[in-house]
């Protein structure tokens, strides 16, 4: 098997990949030639594999599995996932309480992002109109949700295989990677429902699932990363992500 990694997140990633490589034959291959030249060369070397892709590159993914190169996960995960306004799409069809998303703001403060930021960078509150931010790819806006926290789900196939809650007292933004305290979560009959109705529906392997726990004891789905990171769950579970991955790879798909 291929594990498919662009080189900085290779390197940012390193545990994670070894922790794979103990537990399955995976060569790891890391690329950042993306022209058409450059896919051609890649579509040749990873002719007749099976690639677990962790690359946010949603168009190169189309274009490899249209040329027979099998994804894990597959290219519309990555796409959808790797688009806030289609996750938001995704998660009014399918009826599960959301964050309301429009493309243009309507009122302020509000929140702006890009549709394809990852780890809370390219996040912020505005206060005005004047004061929008100039960021190079298409945005989004939501209000500003008042939440305690917020819950990064795991999702291996059909399972949820662990929750974490994240939250901060300094920032509106509960990433791990910017510093929030996490823990152990335990979801509820109703979270895990919807959560496995997000994940049947985009016919995912391997994907995290993100929502809010505003003060008033609801839940509001926001976000789906593909591919997720998994610092926290190891942070706060005895399981080992990777082997149960490998072993979800191997019964699907060897």
């Amino acid at each position: 098997m291929i594990l498919l990694y662009e080189p900085a997140d290779a390197k940012r990633n390193e545990a994670f990949i070894l922790e794979l490589q103990r537990f399955a034959d995976f060569e790891l291959v890391c690329w950042d030639d993306w022209d058409e030249v450059g896919l051609d060369v890649l579509v040749a070397k990873l002719e007749d594999q099976t690639v677990l892709f962790r690359c946010r590159r949603p168009a190169a993914a189309r274009i490899l599995e249209a040329r027979g190169v099998r994804l894990i996960n597959r290219a519309e995960v990555n796409r959808i996932a790797n688009d806030k306004w289609l996750s938001h799409q995704l998660f009014q069809l399918l009826g599960v309480p959301s964050i309301p998303t429009f493309r243009e703001p309507q009122e302020f403060p509000c929140v702006a992002k890009t549709v394809d930021g990852h780890g809370g960078q390219e996040v912020e509150i505005v206060e005005s109109a004047e004061a929008l931010p100039a960021f190079a790819s298409e945005m989004i806006f939501q209000p500003v949700v008042s939440h305690t926290a917020d819950v990064r789900v795991y999702i291996i196939g059909d399972e949820v295989v662990g929750a974490v809650k994240r939250s901060s007292d300094s920032s509106f933004k509960k990433n791990f990677s910017l510093g929030a305290d996490i823990e152990r979560y335990t979801l509820d009959f109703i979270q895990e429902l919807q959560v496995l109705k997000i994940a049947r529906a985009v016919k995912a392997d391997y994907i995290g699932i993100d929502f809010l726990l505003p003060k008033d004891g609801r839940h509001l789905f926001n976000e789906i990363e593909d591919p997720v990171g998994a610092r926290s769950f190891y942070q706060t579970h005895e399981e080992n992500i990777a082997e149960l991955l490998v072993r979800h790879i191997e019964k699907k798909y060897e």
